[in-house]
């Protein structure tokens, strides 16, 4: 699959801000796109090239001291409200936060925690499909997922990157069966819960 560096600039979507050894936050380049809920996303440490699960996303005032104050009472829509308030884009961001879920260092596609955190600034981009195939050549995310403890809960999140990564393969549905029955193992006494996943990964 194709490289991060070999990326057009164009590609990115955001810029770490934060990272830990866990997880990296990053500010949106665009407004109120943040990459979806459960999908794969990609940063760099060096040589290392780091694949994080989007777990959440805000936007909120630059000024954390400063509300936002409703503005639309003579307006149409929202982008007529951007329009007639075009400093309010300057005002506000959008961020989300990526878990940290594997690693690439050489050729080798790891499911585990880097050697060290996300650098500052790094730029982020959406995974390719061959990365997200090769990234999903094991089930060991979801261990990691179901293990977390993570503000929500894993259930919604293990679903939604399951689904995601499904999109890469020609047989979506041999893949979510291959990862059903992982769950199943993980789960195998709650199956009510097993269920609700299994359910939403369909979907």
């Amino acid at each position: 699959p194709k490289r991060s560096d070999c990326l057009s600039p164009a590609d990115k979507i955001g810029e770490v801000i934060q990272a830990n050894t866990t997880e990296f936050v990053a500010q949106s380049y665009e407004l109120h796109q943040p990459p979806p809920f459960g999908s794969l996303v990609k940063t760099r440490e060096g040589e290392v090239q780091i694949f994080g699960v989007v777990r959440l996303a805000a936007t909120t005032p630059l000024d954390p001291g400063r509300r936002p104050l409703a503005r639309g009472r003579g307006e149409e829509s929202e982008e007529d409200i951007y329009r007639s308030h075009p400093q309010l884009s300057q005002l506000l961001r959008t961020e989300f936060t990526a878990l940290v879920v594997g690693h690439r260092d050489g050729e080798r596609c790891r499911q585990s925690l880097p050697p060290r955190p996300a650098r500052i600034h790094g730029l982020v981009y959406p995974c390719e499909e061959g990365e997200m195939r090769d990234f999903a050549g094991s089930f060991d995310f979801i261990h990691t997922l179901m293990s977390g403890s993570h503000v929500g809960g894993p259930d919604d999140l293990i679903a939604a990157l399951v689904g995601y990564l499904s999109r890469a393969h020609e047989d979506r549905r041999a893949f979510q069966l291959a990862a059903g029955k992982e769950l199943a193992v993980l789960l195998r006494s709650e199956l009510s819960r097993l269920n609700v996943i299994l359910r939403r990964i369909q979907e």
